[in-house]
């Protein structure tokens, strides 16, 4: 990856557009971003973070990061935006991010807020053009997350190496360790292994469990089932040997269920043959009681047939003389329907003339038809005069709407005049209060420039007083120091001395008989020497300068310390003279009193401007709104004038149409009522006079059909017709009374019948008796016996399922002791984990011994071959091995922790693991090259003579084709690297100054 150019508006602390040209700054390997405190040299890194990822670095989020990522510095329409042109994985890529932006509305009051926007576009070589990819936040977080192979963490972390972070790494414990490499490598799927052995493992433990209790279940319903029958074993889930208990007991109750069903077949049997000869004896006492009852039942029968036979034969007669008069029913129904028409008719006749005048009342239905026709022609005539009458009617809304624009237009007229009245005493109070802010807020800037030196002075003056008691305890620190190092230099030479007087007896204790000295080669030691009371051996010569040399280390960084504290403190006394503190705190307040007075006078010069704006403009509304209602007032008399000639006319053309009623509506009401009236009154006269007719015609009819049927008039044939639901019943009396007559007859014949009318009643309640007290018994066996085989059934279930469930359980019981095995090597608390170490920290600890082995090629440079950085997996807290980092201090030969590197020692030391971190990382995301880097910090702590070896180490970076950027404010490396970007911070925002290599 490697960046080309950066452009930045209204972002961070940059109000205004700035731009960065990277290839520029590259061409020399390393440059410099450098710039006073507080200017902004972070920002420029937030702003290629947020540019590939949408978001800063963690540290400097905030809830809503588009609000706080916008410039306070920035002019109210300009947007926020950063764009980023860089080349990855061989494709030249431009990303363009504005967050989201709370602007004021374009109409009305108030603010609204503009969505985040991204778009991606690709640069074409072959078309030397750019063209678009994509406006999607989300399509283009994951392209650029694939191409980079690094998450937003990792590349904060490898790409803008922060110092501070990998100084605490070199500090931390394991546990510290393991979160900020597992951020960094994503070994989130080795803890989820974990995770997921240890879930299989419940799962597994819960299943032989609920297997286990299962089966007990199983037991316990076939204990149910068998009653008395069956013991259950006393053994909880997960014992052994309960499967083979459970199936034991379950056999034994089978067999005793299979004898017990065998006795309940034998009673059953018994049962059914006493049931079948009742049954029988039951059977035959019923048949003779049926047929004695059958025979009684008859005889009553017959006697009640001989009581109705005249009504029968009345019955039949009725029935012949309906089916003559049958014959006349056509002729009675067509003379029925002609009086009814004709009555309807006449009826209608009646109310149609009622409503006539007293002239046409007793007119034919000729007359009639003509009047309707003449009525009708009358208000044909009247069409014109509604067209004028609803003319008229719009003429006087018409001049109704006139007269209120009228009275609204001098409405307008009055309030502008009243209004325009005042407008120069408003005007002038409005202006001067503008003016009395816009002398407030000069006022301020003259103050803000008094201020800001008399703050700096203040704190300096703080700090020359803190600094004065700071360099006296560090002096006193550095002088006790030097007195410890002093002594422990002489308790360590003084052991030295004595242990070189004892060295013969240190060697002569090595000595064995045949075996060459190692001083004078001899293989006879007849007289070796002894060791005397306090011999110093080599173990106590050591510690004793281990302790001189820490001594002298603590002396030497004291004496620094007492240093720095001077030179602060002649910084201090420079900045602040000798004017006492608590004077300048008094000059500072009355600046600051004063300041914060002007500024909120002058924080009124908006807000006052805002109104006289708004005032002015109120002013420009009054006199269009007055003149525009002159004019229109002025246009509305040629219009009222013309309506008032045209409503004359219209008025005399409805006069003389409207005739007596009140209007032209009115009169054709009234001849659209004459017409209708006169219409129905002759059409209801022509059909009275038809129904006559057809009335006298069926009559005639009716006599005739009558006398041949044989009646002597029309109404004894009416008389004779019966309905079809008379005529229903009447059949159905006839035809039941014959089928009764037959049945009897036919029953009275029965040669069984009458033979079973002779013998003895039967004794119905004995055989019933004796059959219920049999079906009781059968009833008994039946349900014995078939609790019996459901017993035998549920067991041999039941048995069957506890065989199928211990077949399950087997393998279950496999698969879960070989993961309980894999979990327990996996969460590090197997016997076969030596180290004790989880999947996900085995894996880290790998990692961690890259980045070492990486972190040691310049990490030997820097430190000119003193230091090498070495992994240690020793067990730590719990007894588990953790991720520990030592180093290797060639001078002494020893192994110590890097917590007690120097403050120089530890900033390089950290900067080659964090080089060495980002070769890690790099390949482990796939081989993205990273050609461009950023150091944040930490130069301040190193000598000269560091400074360069560091220097040399990022130098040689140029020879991967990489480009280093330094963020720092230290002095001395303006001198050294000539590439530089600077930031500088003003009252209107901070801007960026570029300088090349060359």
């Amino acid at each position: 990856m490697r960046l080309h150019r950066l452009d930045i508006t209204a972002f961070g602390p940059f109000g205004a557009s700035q731009s960065v040209d990277f290839d520029d700054l590259s061409a020399a390997g390393l440059f410099l971003l450098h710039g006073p405190t507080g200017a902004g040299k972070t920002s420029v890194l937030d702003a290629v973070c947020y540019a590939l990822y949408g978001s800063v670095p963690g540290a400097r989020q905030g809830s809503g990061q588009g609000m706080t990522l916008r410039s306070d510095h920035a002019a109210p329409g300009i947007r926020t935006e950063v764009r980023l042109e860089l080349t990855v994985a061989g494709r030249r890529l431009e990303i363009t991010r504005q967050p989201p932006w709370e602007r004021l509305k374009l109409r009305g009051k108030g603010t609204t807020v503009d969505k985040a926007q991204t778009w991606l576009r690709e640069y074409d070589p072959t078309t030397r053009a750019w063209k678009d990819l994509s406006r999607s936040h989300q399509e283009i977080g994951e392209e650029i997350t694939q191409l980079l192979g690094m998450s937003r963490e990792q590349f904060c972390q490898v790409v803008l190496l922060p110092q501070g972070d990998f100084a605490r790494f070199l500090r931390a414990d394991a546990e510290a360790r393991g979160k900020l490499l597992g951020r960094l490598f994503d070994t989130r799927r080795f803890a989820e292994v974990e995770k997921r052995l240890a879930e299989r493992r419940r799962a597994t433990e819960a299943q032989v469990r609920e297997g286990d209790a299962a089966l007990l279940a199983d037991a316990h319903r076939m204990q149910q089932a068998a009653g008395d029958t069956m013991e259950l074993p006393e053994l909880a889930p997960g014992e052994p040997g309960l499967a083979e208990a459970v199936l034991e007991a379950a056999a034994v109750a089978r067999a005793t269920a299979r004898e017990l069903l065998t006795i309940a077949d034998r009673r059953l049997t018994a049962a059914e043959s006493a049931r079948a000869a009742t049954g029988r004896e039951l059977a035959d006492a019923r048949e003779l009681d049926r047929l004695q009852r059958r025979f009684a039942e008859a005889r009553e029968r017959a006697a009640r047939l001989a009581e109705r036979s005249d009504a029968h034969r009345a019955a039949q007669e009725r029935m012949e003389r309906a089916r003559k008069a049958e014959a006349v029913a056509p002729a009675l129904e067509l003379r029925d329907a002609a009086d009814s028409e004709h009555r309807r008719a006449a009826a209608a006749e009646a109310r149609a003339r009622a409503l006539l005048p007293q002239a046409l009342a007793d007119a034919g239905a000729a007359p009639l038809a003509a009047a309707a026709r003449r009525a009708a022609e009358e208000l044909g005539g009247l069409k014109s005069a509604r067209r004028a009458e609803r003319r008229l009617a719009a003429l006087v809304e018409e001049r109704a709407g006139l007269d209120r624009q009228e009275r609204a237009d001098e409405e307008v007229r009055q309030e502008a005049e009243t209004w325009l009245a005042d407008w120069e005493t408003v005007r002038t109070g409005l202006q001067s209060r503008v003016d009395s802010a816009q002398e407030a807020a000069t006022r301020a800037e003259q103050l803000a420039v008094q201020r800001d030196p008399a703050r700096r002075r203040l704190t300096a003056a703080r700090q020359r007083d803190r600094l004065t008691d700071d360099t006296e305890a560090a002096r006193q620190r550095a002088l006790a120091a030097a007195e410890d190092a002093v002594e422990a230099r002489a308790h360590w030479l003084d052991l030295k001395e004595q242990r070189l007087h004892g060295i013969a007896a240190e060697l002569a204790a090595n000595l064995t008989d045949g075996t060459p000295c190692a001083v004078c080669g001899a293989t006879q030691h007849p007289a070796p020497a002894r060791k005397t009371a306090g011999h110093v051996d080599r173990e106590a010569e050591e510690r004793a300068l281990t302790a001189y040399q820490t001594a002298d280390e603590l002396r030497a960084r004291a004496e620094r310390h007492l240093g720095t504290v001077r030179e602060a403190l002649a910084a201090a006394t420079a900045e602040a003279g000798d004017t006492p503190t608590a004077q300048l705190a008094e000059e500072a307040e009355e600046l600051d009193g004063a300041y914060t007075r002007a500024r909120a006078t002058a924080s009124g010069l908006h807000a006052a401007q805002e109104e006289l704006r708004r005032a002015e403009g109120e002013r420009e509304q009054r006199v269009a709104a007055q003149q525009q209602a002159a004019v229109r007032s002025a246009s509305r008399v040629a219009g009222r004038d013309r309506l008032e000639r045209e409503q004359a006319v219209l008025e005399e053309e409805l006069t003389r149409a409207r005739g007596t009623a009140e209007s032209v509506t009115a009169r054709a009401a009234q001849l659209e009522r004459r017409a209708a009236l006169l219409t129905d009154a002759a059409d209801t006269a022509r059909a009275a006079e038809d129904t006559a007719q057809r009335l006298k015609d069926a009559d005639a009819r009716l006599a005739d059909a009558a006398f041949r049927a044989g009646f002597d008039t029309p109404a004894d044939a009416a008389a004779a017709l019966l309905d079809d639901t008379a005529h229903r019943e009447l059949q159905r009396r006839l035809d039941a009374w014959q089928t009764e007559d037959a049945a009897v007859r036919a029953v009275l014949a029965e040669a069984d019948t009458a033979d079973a009318a002779r013998r003895p009643p039967a004794d119905l309640t004995a055989a019933e008796q004796a059959a219920a007290d049999a079906d009781r018994r059968l009833r008994e066996a039946s349900s014995a016996r078939d609790a019996a085989d459901r017993c035998r059934a549920e067991l041999d279930r039941l048995s069957a399922h506890a065989t199928t469930s211990v077949r399950r359980l087997a393998p279950l019981r496999e698969e879960y002791t070989r993961v309980v095995r894999l979990a327990s090597l996996a969460a590090g608390t197997s016997a076969d984990n030596e180290r004790r170490m989880r999947l996900e920290s085995y894996v880290l600890a790998a990692r961690l011994e890259q980045v070492a082995a990486a972190a040691t090629a310049r990490l030997l440079r820097m430190s000119a071959g003193r230091y090498t950085l070495v992994h240690s997996d020793d067990r730590s807290g719990r007894g588990r091995s953790g991720l520990g980092l030592h180093v290797v201090d060639a001078w002494t030969g020893r192994e110590r922790d890097t917590a007690t590197l120097s403050g120089g020692e530890t900033f390089f030391a950290s900067l080659a693991l964090a080089l060495g971190l980002a070769d890690v990382v790099t390949d482990e995301a796939g081989g993205v090259r990273l050609d461009t880097l950023f150091i944040d910090e930490g130069f301040g702590s190193l000598d000269d003579q560091t400074l360069d070896e560091v220097l040399d180490v990022l130098d040689a970076l140029r020879e991967r084709d990489r480009s280093v950027g330094i963020v720092s404010h230290v002095p001395d490396l303006r001198r050294r690297i000539h590439a530089q970007l600077e930031v500088v911070k003003g009252r209107s925002g901070s801007v960026l100054r570029q300088r090349g290599a060359g």
